[in-house]
């Protein structure tokens, strides 16, 4: 692989949390291709999506840690001498907070406060990597949603990412911590878990696909099913951005929607795995959940990020495509 950030990586010291969930993985993997030692903070929670298979490319090139990120005496040690952190571990339900909102508060909340404050005491000089997501918007008031869009989430989950992102903010203004905020939206492909649609959607869909059960598209028959604004963003895309984000000098500081600016919906997704599996396609209500969730259309502007040189570079079908290849071929780690 042509290493597009000059050597950036190369004998660099990053640690990632969340390194066995679906994009932590598959940064840590590109990482170790760039020449960096990576150490992995994980729980290995299955509802957060840890899974040891995820880094089987390289299980003998990364050190991994498996502990909650609030043992703020365990964490202290690590951050230690680390040039890069990369800060992924969340708790990702967008439903659980429906029922219970303790989960995220813990895990989104005081677990990034815990690495912020073991960051600013053991490392000052690191840079750490946020990464927040597109529900800290809530519903759309123009589209595409730049970065100055107000926010206004709708969900427990997306609060708790919205305040994380916050006091990384207040880290990096108040207490010299270097900082980047990113917001993800909807990223899909290889290494994601595939029980539920908690971990996306579309892997969600190619998941069911492949256990020959039919994709639901949710909708009102008055509005048509599965045709709301979406965009869809590769995993590898994700991880060259927060990539070349990490190495942006200029970056710090500021906050960069990581998505697509062409938006597509999840019929046109649902139509492409079923052209690759053959599998049905089912029109559904709304369930309660997704329905006070629902977020309305979106898509970001990219352009801040994409003035630094990156933009989507997978389209969807080749996206869908590799997914679920991967899938057919490891299908026994994912479900």
């Amino acid at each position: 692989m042509v290493d597009q950030y000059n050597g950036y990586y190369k004998g660099k010291n990053v640690l990632i949390t969340g390194g066995l969930g679906f994009i932590g993985s598959n940064l840590a993997i590109r990482l170790v291709d760039l020449g960096s030692s990576v150490m992995i903070v994980d729980n290995k929670l299955e509802t957060s999506g840890g899974n040891e298979f995820n880094i089987e490319p390289i299980k003998h090139d990364v050190h991994v840690n498996y502990l909650n990120i609030c043992d703020k005496t365990s964490l202290r040690q690590l951050v230690r001498n680390k040039h890069i952190v990369f800060h992924l571990a969340a708790q990702m339900s967008h439903t659980l907070g429906l029922k219970d909102q303790k989960p995220d508060i813990e895990n989104n909340i005081i677990g990034t406060v815990t690495l912020l404050e073991c960051c600013k005491e053991e490392n000052n000089g690191v840079k750490l990597v946020y990464t927040g997501s597109r529900g800290q918007y809530g519903e759309a008031l123009r589209l595409p949603v730049d970065e100055d869009h107000p926010r206004n989430p709708i969900g427990s989950h997306e609060i708790s990412k919205n305040d994380a992102e916050d006091y990384a903010r207040f880290y990096h203004r108040r207490l010299g911590l270097d900082v980047v905020l990113t917001r993800l939206s909807n990223v899909y492909g290889p290494r994601s878990q595939i029980k539920s649609p908690e971990f996306g959607v579309a892997n969600w869909f190619v998941g069911l696909a492949l256990r020959y059960e039919p994709i639901p598209l949710m909708g009102d028959s008055c509005e048509g099913y599965g045709i709301k604004k979406r965009d869809f963003l590769y995993v590898d895309d994700c991880v060259d951005a927060l990539l070349l984000l990490a190495s942006k000098k200029e970056a710090i500081g500021h906050v960069y929607n990581i998505g697509n600016d062409e938006p597509s919906n999840f019929r046109a997704v649902a139509e492409i795995i079923s052209d690759y599996t053959r599998a049905s396609i089912k029109h559904v209500t709304w369930s309660k959940e997704r329905k006070l969730l629902e977020p309305g259309d979106f898509y970001p502007d990219i352009s801040k990020i994409r003035n630094l040189g990156w933009s989507p570079r997978v389209p969807l079908e080749e996206g869908i495509r590799n997914t679920v290849e991967f899938l057919k071929l490891n299908k026994d780690h994912y479900w």
